[in-house]
């Protein structure tokens, strides 16, 4: 368990040192360095012979209080000021400084000149803003200009990074292009080659964002593989962190005797200490379980190191009174922010990792310090699942969302339960094929949250690790994508909701998000007399269901999904139990809502701002159970384990193996 509550026995844990040799080694520093940008892969040389010109386009987005640099070649450098000045430097010294301020959000065209024997400076128009400015100095003479060429940034170690597009780099000879490169090829790929021979590819770092509107954008095209031109730019953020690069210092094999589960490797140094999760599938040579616990991996990295905008540093005090993890995305944003928070330039973070610390993928992190419950998500709230079943003692595996992503079907297929945990959100089209596959062949799914199925993702095809998000259109969602930005650069896909891609949770599980509030929770009432689903409620005698959890207090609660006939794929879906906002402590999500009047359900909203138990079966005998709520697990270690919603989920799971 993960659930750091004093009330629910504190972090447990057991003690897996068996299968890893203890070790000791020497401690170090590994620095890193926030801020995307990109470099030429070798040195460019140029001996200054003839004139030469350095051209771009770019479109700052955040003037900071720091310096930024949009280019670099050797010594020389475009950097902008924190008052919006242009500045050419060379070799640390202001050559030429202009004395027109820049606007945040307008694209300008660069040309750096060095005329030979002459004069070194810039000159900077604008269709926008009618700018029209240029600024030469003679004081300086340049013999010859060689290395890598960077672009937002001063060298792979500058803090001076750079927020905004830049498009279109072009270095000329007395007039005669030497090298050139188009930001709109290779949309997938951490790399561009160049249109000129024997010139090197640039190398793109830190995964700025790609597939995004550039200068010559007008709306006409919003897919950037038809119109590609228009989508000729990258944008770079100072913030941008999604690899730290550190150096590995242990590594080791895991042994086919250890058994699938959750994992902790801890790290000790100078009384500081880590604890980071790891996920063990079960090894072919061992015996498969009935069950598999898909750990929603892409959703903890989606959100990892979420900054709550709630968030209050009187939260402190209650990780310290309960032993708690002690360390907040939100007092160390340095660290890289997660999709759930904007770049500093006010546009969404749309890209993941986990190639990072992620602060909130820790035993004992506590989301909301502010409840007078755990206050848990994601990975320490599916805990209480994996806690509940080691409690009664059932056999189980896991996989996490990458093997089923790469494996499909046959990662589940063998199985004849599949369950999810609190919160399965993000997901790509294969892992909801294999779902899909598996529950019509004959499987059984339990969907045991809420608000899931619900994002679609995609994963980077050079670097697996990058996850990236689009928030198109609508859907509850911590920033909207910008117009003409909803396709992926990952895939080329149309981002957004699964629910624009026609594929509803409905079609899948049988229901799907509705409403939202804070973090409370509700209890469940039984709805189903029929003597047909009594296997449900076996040994079960109260009417009231889950009115009581470490999660809001009550087992449905925070997000909750309901039935809607018109966007399941027609299945018999039958209502086990329900739970209404009676109290309006929730709202109904974006796309359920038409006017303030009206909603998509037809009906009163009340009645749409629910939770719905379902389960139905598939034309080959596959089931599916639902509960509609992301605080329905947090009710099962209640009273020692010995309550309704833990008797119910058991009498379910034996109906599902058996």
């Amino acid at each position: 368990s993960a659930d750091p509550n004093p009330a629910n026995g504190g972090v447990q844990e057991e003690e897996g040192s068996q299968f890893f040799e203890k070790v000791t080694l020497p401690p170090r520093y590994q620095p890193f360095f926030p801020g995307s940008y990109a470099e030429t892969a070798s040195n460019i040389d140029l001996e200054m012979r003839k004139n030469l010109k350095i051209s771009f386009w770019f479109y700052p987005t955040f003037f900071s209080n720091n310096t930024q640099c949009v280019f670099c070649w050797d010594k020389l450098a475009l950097e902008i000021l924190k008052s919006g000045d242009l500045q050419l430097v060379y070799d640390k010294t202001p050559i030429v400084i202009s004395s027109n301020q820049l606007q945040e959000r307008i694209w300008y065209k660069c040309e750096i000149e060095i005329i030979k024997d002459s004069s070194i400076g810039f000159k900077i128009t604008s269709e926008k803003s009618n700018l029209d400015y240029s600024c030469f100095s003679n004081a300086i003479k340049i013999s010859g200009i060689t290395g890598k060429i960077f672009f937002a940034t001063k060298s792979n170690k500058s803090t001076k990074r750079f927020n905004g597009k830049i498009e279109e780099p072009i270095i000329s000879v007395d007039g005669c292009i030497k090298a050139n490169w188009d930001f709109s090829e290779q949309m997938h790929s951490l790399s561009i080659p160049a249109k000129t021979k024997g010139v090197p590819k640039i190398l793109i770092k830190n995964s700025p964002t790609r597939a995004v509107t550039g200068r010559l954008w007008n709306a006409s095209e919003f897919n950037w593989k038809h119109k590609p031109e228009h989508y000729a730019a990258i944008h770079f953020h100072d913030d941008d962190l999604y690899d730290f690069e550190w150096e590995e210092d242990f590594s080791f094999r895991v042994p086919d005797t250890m058994p699938p589960g959750v994992y902790v490797m801890r790290i000790e140094a100078e009384n500081h200490e880590d604890a980071m999760p790891f996920f063990v599938c079960s090894s072919p040579k061992r015996p498969k379980a009935n069950i598999c616990v898909l750990i929603s991996t892409f959703t903890y990295i989606i959100y990892g190191n979420h900054a709550r905008p709630d968030f209050d540093p009187i939260w402190k005090k209650k990780a310290k009174n309960w032993n708690a993890y002690p360390n907040n995305p939100s007092t160390y944003k340095n660290y890289g922010l997660s999709t759930y928070n904007l770049h500093s330039d006010g546009s969404g973070i749309s890209i993941a990792s986990h190639k990072r610390p992620l602060f909130n993928l820790r035993p004992g992190y506590i989301t909301f310090g502010g409840t007078k419950c755990s206050g848990l998500r994601h990975f320490q709230a599916d805990s209480h699942l994996i806690s509940w079943l080691h409690h009664k003692n059932i056999e189980y595996d896991l996989i996490t969302d990458f093997e089923l992503h790469n494996e499909g079907y046959s990662a589940i297929s063998d199985y004849k339960s599949v369950m999810t945990g609190s919160h399965p959100e993000y997901h790509t089209a294969e892992m909801l094929d294999a779902l899909t596959q598996y529950r019509d062949s004959g499987g059984g799914l339990l969907y045991l949250g809420g608000n899931g199925f619900y994002w679609k993702i995609a994963i980077h095809k050079e670097d697996p690790s990058f996850l990236e998000i689009r928030r198109s259109e609508d859907g509850l969602r911590a920033w909207a994508s910008e117009s003409g930005e909803y396709y992926n650069a990952f895939d080329g896909g149309y981002g957004g909701l699964w629910r624009r891609n026609n594929r509803p949770p409905q079609k899948l599980v049988g229901i799907g998000f509705t409403a939202q509030g804070n973090f409370v929770g509700m209890p469940y009432k039984r709805v189903c007399y029929d003597r047909e689903f009594d296997w449900v409620f076996k040994d079960i005698k109260e009417e009231i269901l889950g009115d009581f959890g470490f999660s809001g207090n009550g087992a449905a609660g925070f997000e909750l999904d309901r039935c809607d006939h018109k966007l399941d794929d027609g299945q018999e879906i039958t209502i086990l139990a329900q739970s209404f906002d009676r109290d309006n402590q929730f709202i109904l999500v974006p796309e359920e809502m038409l006017t303030h009047l009206t909603n998509l359900s037809g009906g009163p909203e009340d009645e749409a701002r629910r939770a719905d138990m379902v389960y139905f079966k598939t034309k080959n005998g596959g089931q599916v159970f639902s509960v509609g709520s992301i605080t329905f697990c947090g009710s099962l270690p209640w009273n020692d384990f010995n309550n309704n919603i833990s008797k119910l989920l058991e009498n379910v799971i034996k109906k599902f193996i058996n």
